[in-house]
């Protein structure tokens, strides 16, 4: 069922301007927290108005302010999963989720949310995961036509969100195949979505494919929401190089246009004698002599923090089992390059 969503809405010193379509998918709004994609839900949901614009659910309008239509949150259609859950303090976990369908489908959700043996608690005596299962069987319960997430799992455990995402899932295929994801988690956004609109300050500034997206952002504030974690300004010099001024530094890449900014991934860096493959035949090229100031290990990798010359701070990621992480030590000199078919360049 297709959605269309063309709003604007002024709040204090904030504009919310949301303009984009889908169908038939599960679509995500990437931001950093305060950019709107909250709000931009709660206008879909019908909980905030709009000050103008139109929003499309299949053949129902369900706002336009032009034509003076909108649409009650109740008679939208619309499950909305909350933040913060917004249970019902009063009801117990079976009341709670019957009230979005007939009494005898309840058990079929409490089996499905792994609710069984909650039935009869109040939204106090349960966990913060606990809370989130039950509503959103609730949510489920009611079979709307579009189904939307406010930072779904956040509350959840490894084990318990991997199996809601599945069962997710199953519920967006169920109404063709469409939800509506908001999230800062780009590894969740990766998992579950199709298509990306990239949020910022409020106004939508890109929308793609989660491939292409992820590839080749088109903004710095793309970029750092997709995982680019080292930035620097650049001028050009010919086609292919360019001067870094924040790493001190000339860069040769596979970009022959005109540039503002270059970015690289902390995965993407390699050790300069390491024994890797050679990508692109540029081994010699894009070199910087650091020392790390800092190493952080998490579950998988190490995180090495170093300076570049012109004394920004970067970072490199190195897998924790790779023949090189042992090498890497705190104040020891390394040499590290920059592939040049790594680095994404960017006009802003």
């Amino acid at each position: 069922m297709k959605l269309y969503v063309d709003i604007e809405k002024q709040l204090d010193d904030f504009k919310l301007m949301a303009h984009f379509e889908t169908d038939g998918e599960v679509f995500a709004i990437l931001g950093a927290s305060g950019c709107g994609k909250t709000m931009t839900l709660r206008c879909i949901a019908g909980i905030e108005r709009p000050d103008r614009g139109v929003i499309k659910l299949g053949d129902r309008v369900l706002f336009d302010s032009d034509a003076g239509i909108d649409v009650p949150a109740r008679k939208r259609r619309v499950g909305y999963l909350f933040q913060d859950y917004a249970l019902f303090p009063h009801m117990t976990v079976l009341e709670n989720i019957a009230c979005g369908c007939p009494s005898e489908d309840v058990t079929k959700y409490v089996e499905k949310f792994y609710l069984t043996g909650k039935e009869a608690l109040y939204p106090h005596q349960l966990s913060g995961g606990e809370k989130q299962r039950t509503a959103i069987a609730r949510m489920l319960a009611a079979s709307p036509d579009l189904i939307m997430f406010d930072e779904p799992f956040s509350a959840l455990d490894s084990h318990l969100k991997s199996n809601l995402e599945g069962e997710i899932l199953a519920a967006a295929d169920a109404l063709g195949g469409q939800a509506l994801f908001v999230s800062h988690d780009r590894d969740e956004v990766y998992r579950l979505t199709d298509s990306i609109a990239v949020m910022d300050k409020g106004y939508i500034t890109e929308i793609k494919s989660k491939g292409e997206l992820f590839t080749c952002p088109s903004s710095m504030a793309a970029a750092m929401l997709v995982g680019y974690e080292n930035f620097t300004a650049v001028k050009k010099l010919a086609d292919g190089l360019f001067y870094a001024e924040d790493w001190g530094m000339r860069i040769r890449c596979d970009f022959e246009g005109n540039a503002a900014i270059a970015c690289l991934r902390a995965e993407d860096f390699k050790l300069a004698d390491a024994e890797s493959d050679d990508i692109d035949g540029s081994l010699k090229e894009n070199m910087m002599i650091v020392r790390p100031e800092r190493i952080l290990e998490d579950t998988k990798d190490k995180i090495i923090r170093f300076r570049s010359p012109a004394g920004c701070a970067m970072t490199l990621r190195i897998g924790r089992e790779s023949r090189d992480s042992g090498r890497i030590k705190e104040g020891e000199q390394i040499t590290v390059r920059m592939p040049r078919s790594r680095i994404l360049m960017l006009e802003r």
